[in-house]
């Protein structure tokens, strides 16, 4: 059985909006005194009936957190996602003890500590030596154990030649990667990390990953680390915790809860129209749109779109013209208006009735970006009888299976093509 070195029971957080204290210097006081001295509950917190199992809180008042429950053993590690505002920042506060909670209890064993914003204690007038022992005596190391680990945070920071110059004069990456080679190199039994790959380029984050990996699997250190970064959570994480509107929405193995987030926060397809109301359709008296849908073919990954996945493109129109030929212009661009391709119909002749058209984008050609669609459709003569400014827009997912790079992939589209690396040794003869 594995010993549990964290363990959070019914943690809840409650912030009273526009209000600083309890409104008295009496209450505070009793306040301080209860929470401080005697270890109870805040007296004057009141879970209202009207608020207790309801997603919205009263007018004064924003539930951060309500009724958190979880475990952590030691050598594990936790990911914690969720939207911004899920109540992520304010638990890892509370589990280092910035912040206290409004009710519950947090037990662990051990030494805590936390990295909740890179670059703690680093002061821009000092050299990045200093700095290197300014911010571990604030991060929880002492000399000693900074002066031993010294050389080894210099190389793995990367900012050898540069480590006597004021820490101003860098870049900001190089700022970065130095913050975070201190905080890499902390040796408690339980870390707790925040956006900490969002350093450096692609390499250094190769190199972050590679650290918490070797300090969980290796030294056997528990960690808490919170991430926008799924490929990174799937890579590290042992099981995540799902928040929601400051509640655990699932716990429970990392691909089962990734994937339950990515089915729920990224819909299959995202309608940027309105088929009743559309000022578009309006412009179009020929045409109009009656059915639009992008879905993911094959491979069962609760329907999300994914790079290995073909792509259906499934589109409806209601046609009121009776004469001539026309055809369907699909275009695809992606969210920074990089036009992708354009994909044209055969003609077809005009007529009253439902004009159908069906697309599929084969797997492994499309990026892990976000895409849209707009569809035009022409005369023989060239002559544009419909226009459909991005009319759905669609997310192509990445989970990287076996793959370390964990960067963002260049270019708007990502085409599998084979290829094949062989080097020849150069034999010399002995003379």
């Amino acid at each position: 059985m594995m010993e549990v070195v964290l363990k959070v029971e019914n943690l809840t957080k409650v912030y009273r909006i526009g209000t600083i204290g309890t409104g008295s210097l009496r209450q505070d006081f009793t306040r301080w005194w209860n929470t401080i001295f005697l270890k109870k509950h805040d007296p004057f917190f009141r879970e209202q009936p009207s608020v207790k199992h309801s997603n919205i809180a009263a007018d004064n008042t924003l539930w951060a957190l309500r009724g958190i429950s979880f475990e952590v053993g030691k050598g594990e590690v936790l990911g914690i996602i969720g939207h911004n505002g899920s109540g992520k920042s304010t638990l890892l506060k509370i589990l280092s003890r910035i912040v206290r909670p409004t009710a519950g209890t947090v037990r662990g064993t051990g030494k805590i500590s936390s990295l909740l914003e890179v670059g703690t204690g680093f002061n821009p007038e000092l050299t990045g030596r200093e700095n290197i022992y300014m911010s571990g005596y604030i991060l929880g190391m002492g000399k000693a154990e900074i002066k031993k680990k010294f050389n080894e945070i210099v190389v793995f920071s990367g900012v050898e030649q540069f480590i006597d110059t004021p820490v101003k004069r860098y870049s900001s990456g190089m700022y970065m990667r130095l913050a975070f080679a201190v905080a890499a190199h902390l040796e408690p039994d339980i870390l707790i990390l925040d956006e900490v790959l969002a350093v450096g380029d692609t390499e250094f984050q190769k190199k972050c990953l590679g650290k918490i990996e070797e300090a969980s699997q290796k030294n056997g250190r528990s960690i808490i680390f919170v991430s926008h970064d799924l490929t990174a959570v799937k890579r590290l994480c042992t099981k995540v915790l799902w928040l929601e509107k400051g509640q655990i929405r699932e716990m429970g193995p990392t691909d089962k809860v990734v994937s339950s987030y990515l089915a729920k926060v990224t819909p299959i397809a995202e309608p940027s129209y309105n088929l009743e109301q559309s000022d578009t359709n309006l412009i179009n008296p020929f045409f109009k749109l009656a059915k639009i849908q992008v879905k993911a073919l094959g491979k069962d990954k609760k329907g999300l779109i994914t790079v290995d996945t073909p792509i259906l493109i499934d589109l409806e129109f209601n046609c009121h013209l009776t004469e001539g030929l026309i055809e369907l212009n699909m275009r695809l661009f992606t969210a920074k208006k990089q036009w992708v391709f354009d994909l044209g119909s055969p003609f077809v002749k005009a007529k009253r009735g439902t004009l159908a058209f069906r697309s599929v984008i084969p797997a492994n050609l499309l990026n892990d970006i976000k895409y849209s669609v707009s569809i035009l459709i022409f005369s023989k003569t060239g002559e544009c009888l419909g226009t459909f400014e991005e009319c759905i827009s669609f997310k192509v997912e990445d989970f990287r299976e076996g793959i370390d790079y964990i960067g963002d992939w260049s270019g708007i589209i990502r085409p599998k093509i084979d290829m094949s690396l062989s080097i020849n040794e150069i034999v010399t003869e002995n003379p």
